[in-house]
C-alpha cells in the first residue's frame, strides 16, 4: 500500500490495523459551494483494476467540524468518492461525497455517536455502491454512483481535519477484493 498526503504519524499495528492522527487543514474536495480545492487529505491506498469490494471498519475521535475518516476510491483529483463518518455539529454523521470536477456531498444523521461504523464499497463496471453498518452484519446503501469504467483506481482509507487540529483514528480488518 502506499500513502497519498502521508501523515506525520501513523503505523500499521500487529493485528494489520492502521492507526495515524490526522493533520491539520487536511481534505478532499472540489470547489462546489466553498470555492476552493482541497487534495491534501490522508489517503492509504492500493492500485485496483476491475470490480472490487472493499470494506473496512473505523474507529475515530472526531472532535472538530468537519473531522472525518472512511473509505476512498479515487480515479484523480478531479474524478473520485470518500464515504464515512464525518463530524458534524457535534454529531457524528454518515458521509459520502461523490466528485466529478465538482464535489457534492450527503449526510445521513444517526442520532447517537457510535463507537464503529462499518463501511463496504463495491465496484461493477462504472457504478459505485457504498453501505455503511454499525454492526459489521447489517449493511445499508449510502451512495450510488458513476465512476468512469476501464481505469485502474486508488482504494483505501482516507481521513482529513479540514477545520481542526487532528485527530485520532483506527482502521481495523481493511480488506479490498477482485470481485
Amino acid at each position: 500500500m502506499k500513502w497519498f498526503n502521508e501523515p506525520s504519524r501513523w503505523e500499521v499495528q500487529p493485528d494489520g490495523a492502521i492507526e495515524l492522527n490526522t493533520s491539520p487543514k487536511t481534505d478532499f474536495w472540489q470547489i462546489t459551494h466553498y470555492d476552493f480545492v482541497r487534495d491534501n487529505g490522508h489517503f492509504y491506498y492500493e492500485e485496483v483494476e476491475g470490480d472490487f469490494i472493499a470494506e473496512v471498519k473505523i474507529l475515530g475521535k472526531y472532535q472538530d467540524l468537519y473531522d472525518q475518516a472512511g473509505l476512498m476510491v479515487r480515479l484523480d483529483a478531479s474524478n473520485w468518492l470518500k464515504c464515512g463518518i464525518e463530524f458534524v455539529d457535534g454529531l457524528q454523521k454518515v458521509s459520502a461525497v461523490n466528485t466529478r470536477d465538482f464535489s457534492d456531498w450527503s449526510v445521513v444523521p444517526i442520532g447517537e455517536n457510535p463507537p464503529a461504523i462499518y463501511l463496504r464499497v463495491i465496484r461493477e463496471r462504472e457504478t459505485l455502491e457504498a453501505h455503511y453498518s454499525f454492526d459489521g452484519e447489517n449493511y445499508t446503501l449510502l451512495r450510488l454512483g458513476y465512476l468512469k469504467p476501464g481505469h485502474k483506481l486508488m482504494v483505501g482509507v482516507m481521513a482529513a481535519s479540514p477545520d481542526g487540529g487532528g485527530f485520532p483514528v483506527r482502521f481495523e480488518r481493511l480488506s479490498i477484493k477482485q470481485n
